[in-house]
């Protein structure tokens, strides 16, 4: 295993760099997918080791981005992103990307002023509870409530847009005149 793995950790360390893991991080996250892989009883079913570490490297940081207390929305992307091996993602993939970006951010926009402030603030800047509670001089409940109800309405919108692609219904009294709904 290790002569079809260990020559591409040079490759998975410069990916991670690239999408900007913290250099501090690059050699914990390299030293965990190397025990992950030491905990298989069998390594017949890999087939290209640099896939196979890449991957299992993906794993590890989906697995620290859960463990953390904050999840940032950047995080996530940068764990999809390790996920490229060696094949470019094409410019379909590009453009649905972007697209998806554009449609977070326009929902993202489409919250109710506070809720958007405290929202961006804490999941998209990741700026803890309390500075965030201090700076708007509200408790740090509230903080916590709006960033909870922001993310619940961004994914009601989303559900609520992909059930209107599946099956397009009548506008309602709720949207605006440019057709776009107003989160509430």
């Amino acid at each position: 295993m290790g002569s079809n793995i260990v020559p591409h950790e040079c490759n998975l360390r410069a990916r991670l760099r690239q999408i900007s893991v913290d250099e501090g991080e690059i050699d914990d996250v390299v030293q965990d997918t190397y025990l992950k892989l030491s905990r298989l009883d069998d390594v017949s079913h890999i087939r290209n080791g640099r896939a196979y570490l890449f991957a299992t490297a993906r794993s590890v940081l989906v697995d620290r981005i859960r463990r953390d207390r904050i999840v940032r929305i950047d995080s996530l992307t940068e764990a999809d992103e390790l996920a490229l091996t060696d094949s470019d993602p094409g410019p379909e993939r590009r453009v649905s990307a972007r697209m998806e970006l554009e449609r977070v951010r326009r929902l993202i926009a489409d919250l109710p002023d506070r809720c958007r402030e405290i929202f961006e603030m804490r999941r998209v800047q990741g700026v803890p509870q309390r500075e965030i509670a201090s700076q708007l001089g509200v408790p740090e409940h509230v903080v916590e409530a709006q960033a909870v109800r922001g993310l619940k309405l961004i994914l009601k919108a989303i559900a609520r847009e992909d059930h209107a692609d599946e099956t397009p219904e009548k506008t309602t009294k709720a949207e605006d005149l440019d057709g776009r709904q107003r989160l509430e």
